[in-house]
């Protein structure tokens, strides 16, 4: 059964019969290609079947087309001399070498409209890539969302908080829907792991040390929402005997994230308006990969509180930085056009100290704009001293 994830259907039909190209970007199984046959069904009203060319990469039929030449040949040869709007669907761009040759020769002779996918977040940051500069659109695909979520189990819901519960320890990948048991969910969870990791990371990148990738993989995961830096990793490393340099680490975080693996935030100082180097906090492209490899651990709930909230406001378009001011910590600075939410994350509001630490570090930021607290508390007030709280699953399923 194919679900519909109707809100990038929307963001790319937006963009239709318009002479730029469609990106797709986002981690391997968070659901580009089916959002591909969705988008399929809508261009076949828009045009004849035969007009429209998908090209998927990850099928052995298209093993022939390895460049660009072979790319632009096929291409051709399927449409010329066809008549009405034609449409060129290609999945997993990045494994057409140069494919950028191609696509640019495609637009500039307005042999069709254009709409790729990849699972890199440098698919766009080669040399070669500035050929297409300014002629093309990105939109990101994230893991689903908890309202997704809830629509995928359908019928099968019993309550909003055991839901919200088996969303925080299994994640939004949408193939965990296939699966009835815990342990089978485990073993999907793990061998996705290992399709990024060897697919996306160490065939696109060489690494030789995969032994190494695999331990900084770990620990990037295991320090979900924690300040993590290269260095620090390094000396980690160095006290369990293995030495590592600072650049090793660097780059092998550069490309767990380009997979979409990791998302790295920037620390922001609020009143010297200036970012903090080094400083970052790392977090999942997909909770639930976490549990697929260290299992899930009660005691690291707020991390993974604050992942969910994260992946969710990037879905819903916002730039996300993390505030410091007074050497108080504000979970997340949620910034688009020109609106700002300041946002804190938090299991529970049953103690005095941790009502005045989320509430108090709101109280800081120096303007007006929004100030949200999102915690576990169902009947925790949604007033507190002016600034707003909401029960997390509630903000979630809150358009």
């Amino acid at each position: 059964m194919v679900v519909s994830r109707d809100y990038y259907v929307e963001k790319i039909m937006d963009y239709i019969d318009k002479p730029i190209i469609k990106v797709i970007t986002g981690m391997r199984r968070v659901g580009k290609s089916t959002i591909l046959k969705l988008l399929y069904k809508e261009l076949q009203t828009r045009t004849k079947s035969h007009n429209i060319i998908w090209i998927n990469k990850e099928s052995l039929e298209f093993d022939f087309i390895q460049n660009y030449e072979d790319l632009y040949r096929f291409v051709t040869s399927k449409l010329t001399g066809r008549n009405g709007k034609k449409y060129v669907i290609i999945d997993e761009i990045q494994e057409i070498q140069s494919w950028e040759k191609a696509v640019l020769s495609i637009l500039s002779e307005n042999l069709a409209d254009i709409i790729i996918t990849g699972s890199n977040a440098h698919l766009l940051s080669s040399e070669i890539a500035t050929l297409i500069s300014g002629r093309y659109v990105t939109i990101p695909v994230f893991p689903l969302t908890f309202s997704e979520h809830l629509i995928f189990k359908g019928d099968n819901v019993d309550s909003l908080e055991e839901e919200f519960k088996s969303f925080i320890k299994f994640g939004g990948l949408p193939g965990i829907h296939l699966f009835d048991n815990e342990d089978a969910i485990y073993n999907y969870l793990n061998s996705i792991i290992d399709t990024l990791l060897l697919k996306d990371v160490i065939e696109r990148n060489k690494i030789r040390d995969v032994q190494l990738l695999e331990k900084i993989n770990i620990y990037l995961i295991d320090n979900c929402g924690n300040i993590t830096t290269a260095k620090s990793i390094s000396e980690f490393f160095k006290s369990q005997k293995t030495k590592v340099s600072v650049d090793t680490v660097q780059n092998y975080i550069r490309f767990l994230e380009a997979a979409f693996l990791f998302y790295r935030v920037p620390r922001f100082d609020l009143k010297g308006k200036r970012f903090l180097e080094y400083y970052d906090k790392i977090y999942l492209g997909d909770i639930g990969l976490r549990s697929g490899i260290i299992g899930y651990k009660d005691r690291d709930i707020s991390g993974i509180l604050e992942n969910i909230v994260l992946l969710e406001m990037k879905k819903r378009g916002y730039k996300i930085n993390i505030g410091v001011i007074d050497r108080k910590e504000i979970d997340f600075i949620a910034e688009k056009q020109n609106e700002r939410i300041y946002i804190q994350v938090c299991r529970n509001l049953e103690e005095e100290k941790t009502i005045k630490r989320e509430f108090g570090n709101l109280e800081k930021a120096p303007d007006n704009y929004r100030k949200l607290v999102l915690s576990m508390d169902k009947y925790f007030p949604s007033d507190y001293n002016g600034i707003e709280h909401k029960f997390l699953p509630d903000f979630l399923l809150n358009k």
